[in-house]
């Protein structure tokens, strides 16, 4: 094993490449983590060297290369660049690949392959989108020693008494280290990257330091990539307020990451600190009755089981709530589930596979002290995503009750979701783990799957329906059906008829779609030519939603906190609606002619609007007043 800590960062990393290229030659299938882990200075060195000798071939595959937010528009610019150099600084080393991706410019001689991309990154990017691995979590450990993968590097933590953590990223290494192990004949380098501000995690993420050939101790320069904290609307109050009603107290937890489980985990904290004021509004405006429906607080609390480790889970940790402790020992946790032993006071809380948030979450990591630190562990995904591997029977013990919580883009009425492709098989995002986390749930008596959506959506002025009869790309079959979350309710479909499921999704979809829907499913002989409607479901419409999850102190827009200031906080929503508007000549007219620029003279004078220089910038300033005018 070589350590490396030469002084000068491009020098010392350069070299750090020419002795890999020494080991493993000089076509390179460079293997990085997803998120957090990937070492950007040194992956840029790579494809520096790569781009400068084409004699070389570089083939990098990963997942959700994270990037810094560029703005589209000089507006968008004049809002965005304050923050992003807040957020970010003004030296964080964005990787190169990323640039050439999104210009379609990567050199010949180098190709960039991801099983999971950021939202919506791919869309209209043809080099992307060729190059879009759609593979399971779990496989994606055999998919890259099937592709040839020769080296490894990415970002630990440590040492500590001598041993290394891959804190944000056991995910993927700890799988593929493990099948690599077992060709004996193949040549690989594995290259750790030492960073000082990554928390030293627990679990099978602690590694001795001959698990690398290579520990370079080389400052990454690098902050950590903090999630901004995004707004959450009615809408998404709504709809994790519906599916707070299904988490069994003394059970297990599974999500992912966005404003749907923030607002998840914010109506999962009401009900445990509040819980009169959450049973009050079930009885408002539950709909959906189900089998496994909860209105306790949580007195036995929750355990985690997430691939991804995230903020929510910090949130439910301080209130008190991510409380109930496992034990690796199955009989000892037999005795524990039968009541007959008490759970130990420091059993483990958080079991993850890798690890994504904001500042304040690494921040929390970080601090944790030497009783918590070994209740929060990380490991490989072929632990954390199924019940394979010779611990089925300990895991069902300690993922008791389990609820795995993920969102979809759309879901079909029979029960079908869409949640990484669009119908042309552009890949807007990936199918990372859910489809794993629907099968273990249907793989344990106690477990569901539980899928979250909103009803509806807009694009260019137009609302269409997230419930549709059918789509030409699907990612989770309808066979696995189970439980569908939107704003108006819950549709509990596992083990009914089809149309059972159909009458289920009608109850929860908006109701200026419903009775298109219902008639396709009776021109398909799916519904009975005399069913009907029921008054309760007409009742589904944005107002409903509005007046009882309208923003303030119960459902802030920032549960929270936030990174951006109340003005950026106003500003944002406002660009957004300009963006919309863009399609539509008549609302821009409207919004010129209405505009007055003399009522907002703060937000101009933040986008550098408050003495327009051109033609353009005055209409800018019409257009923007007007826009927050309408907001209120």
């Amino acid at each position: 094993m070589n350590v490396v800590n030469e002084l000068g960062q491009d020098a010392g990393l350069d070299a750090v490449v020419e002795r890999t290229i020494e080991r493993v030659g000089r076509h390179l299938v460079l293997g990085l983590p997803l998120g957090l882990g990937k070492p950007n200075r040194l992956v840029n060195a790579f494809y520096r060297r790569a781009r400068l000798d084409p004699d070389i071939r570089l083939d990098i595959v990963t997942a959700l290369s994270l990037d810094p937010p560029r703005a589209g528009h000089w507006l968008e610019a004049r809002l965005m660049d304050p923050i992003v150099e807040r957020l970010f600084g003004s030296a964080y080393p964005r990787l190169d690949y990323i640039d050439a991706q999104r210009r379609n410019a990567l050199p010949p001689n180098i190709t960039v392959t991801e099983f999971y991309v950021s939202s919506g990154a791919a869309l209209g990017k043809p080099t992307m989108q060729r190059h879009y691995i759609s593979s399971n979590y779990t496989h994606v450990a055999r998919d890259l020693v099937d592709r040839g993968i020769n080296v490894i590097a990415q970002l630990v933590a440590g040492p500590v008494d001598g041993r290394y953590s891959l804190s944000s990223n056991p995910d993927v290494s700890l799988d593929l280290k493990r099948r690599l192990a077992a060709e004996p004949g193949r040549t690989t380098w594995t290259i750790a990257q030492v960073h000082p501000e990554l928390p030293f995690m627990h679990g099978d993420a602690r590694v001795e330091s001959d698990f690398f050939d290579e520990i370079c101790e080389i400052d990454p320069e690098q902050p950590l990539f903090g999630l901004p904290r995004l707004p959450v609307s009615p809408q998404d109050h709504a709809v994790g307020f519906q599916a707070s009603r299904l988490v069994a107290d003394g059970g297990t937890l599974q999500i992912g990451i966005g404003s749907l489980s923030d607002a998840l985990v914010h109506s999962l904290i009401e009900r445990h600190q509040d819980n009169e004021t959450w049973q009050a509004r079930v009885a408002r405006v539950a709909h959906g009755p189900s089998a496994i429906e909860a209105a306790s607080s949580f007195e036995e609390g929750l355990y985690g089981a997430s691939e991804m480790f995230m903020d929510g889970f910090m949130h439910l940790y301080r209130a008190g709530i991510l409380k109930r402790g496992v034990v690796d020992d199955l009989e000892a946790m037999r005795r524990i589930n039968a009541g007959t032993e008490s759970a130990p006071d420091d059993g483990v809380l958080m079991d993850g596979g890798f690890f994504l948030g904001s500042q304040d979450f690494y921040a929390f990591l970080r601090d944790l002290d030497e009783r918590e630190r070994p209740r929060f562990r990380m490991h490989g995904v072929g632990r954390i995503n199924q019940l394979y591997g010779g611990l089925e029977m300990l895991e069902i013990e300690q993922r008791r009750h389990a609820r795995f919580i993920n969102t979809c883009m759309m879901m079909t009425a029979t029960g079908a979701a869409v949640s990484d492709g669009l119908q042309d098989h552009q890949v807007v995002s990936g199918v990372g783990g859910q489809y794993n986390f629907v099968a273990m749930a249907h793989a344990m008596d106690d477990g569901r799957s539980i899928l979250m959506l909103r009803a509806t959506r807009e694009s260019g002025g137009r609302t269409t329906s997230n419930i549709v009869w059918e789509y030409p790309h699907v990612t989770i079959p309808r066979h696995l059906r189970d439980i569908v979350v939107t704003e108006y309710g819950v549709a509990d479909l596992r083990g009914k008829t089809d149309e059972e499921c159909i009458q289920a999704m009608v109850g929860i979809m908006d109701a200026r779609f419903q009775d298109a829907l219902v008639e396709r499913a009776r021109s398909a002989g799916k519904l009975d030519p005399n069913w009907s409607v029921p008054d309760a479901y007409r009742a589904n419409l944005p107002a409903r939603i509005e007046a009882e999850f309208k923003p303030g102190e119960c459902f802030p827009a920032y549960p929270f906190g936030s990174d951006f200031t109340e003005l950026e906080q106003r500003l944002i929503p406002a660009l957004q609606s300009l963006k919309a508007m863009a399609g539509s000549k008549l609302a821009l007219l409207g919004a010129l002619w209405r505009g007055q620029p003399g009522r907002h003279r703060e937000a101009l004078e933040r986008l550098g609007l408050d003495s327009p220089a051109s033609l353009g910038e005055r209409a800018y300033a019409r257009l923007l007043a007007a826009v927050l005018d309408e907001a209120g």
